[in-house]
């Protein structure tokens, strides 16, 4: 018999519905399913989920424990993946819908996991510009040069830098922490921006653009 945890919003159970976020969710429900069919259901309250900090972890560690086969929620963070990952769980990305249905979707087939637990559309791999980095330059002119470097922002998708995985605008769900970054991150970025804005200039007054 295998065990699947479901993040849900509210009380949990199958129906309820399964919530948007692993860490800070209310409840884990517990399904045990045997032969592509649901068995026993319970439903645990998740003590982290007020933690002033460490609430993803923490969550992780405590399903991670019981050896589960998935675990279902909206997204999953770098770190709550990572510990996931080790254990050997699979992460599957699922969200408003009721957690009798994205059981037996996934037992039919139609739900699986993704690498790092993250919704399609949210990925962890090269992020946010792939663009404006060594690329300047390389073609005849501005056209073939702009967006063929692969300098700054190579890696940094969301996700990857200890916030979790929303695109830009994107509304955070209740319960999340703010994105929080460290000064020293931010700096460094601003410098990088800066840096390439300077040889965006350069190239423009070359070509008499300015």
């Amino acid at each position: 018999m295998k065990e699947i945890f479901i993040a849900a919003t509210d009380r949990g159970g199958l129906e309820d519905l399964v919530s948007p976020i692993f860490g800070r969710a209310p409840t884990f429900t517990l399904v045990e399913v045997e032969d592509g069919k649901i068995q026993d259901v319970q439903v645990l309250s998740n003590p982290y989920k007020d933690a002033p900090s460490g609430a993803g972890i923490q969550a992780a560690q405590l399903v991670a424990s019981r050896g589960p086969r998935a675990v279902f929620a909206g997204n999953f963070g770098p770190n709550v993946s990572g510990v996931l990952s080790q254990a050997g769980v699979e992460m599957v990305p699922a969200s408003d819908m009721p957690v009798r249905e994205a059981v037996e979707r996934y037992l039919q087939g139609e739900l699986s996991s993704t690498p790092g637990g993250m919704a399609p559309g949210f990925g962890m791999g090269p992020g946010m510009g792939r663009g404006m980095g060594g690329g300047m330059g390389r073609g005849s002119g501005m056209g073939r040069g702009m967006g063929r470097g692969a300098g700054m922002g190579r890696g940094m998708g969301y996700g990857q830098m200890g916030w979790p995985p929303y695109p830009p605008g994107a509304s955070i769900p209740p319960g999340e922490p703010a994105p929080a970054e460290d000064p020293n991150t931010l700096r460094d970025r601003i410098s990088r921006l800066e840096e390439e804005l300077s040889k965006i200039k350069r190239k423009l007054k070359e070509l008499g653009g300015e």
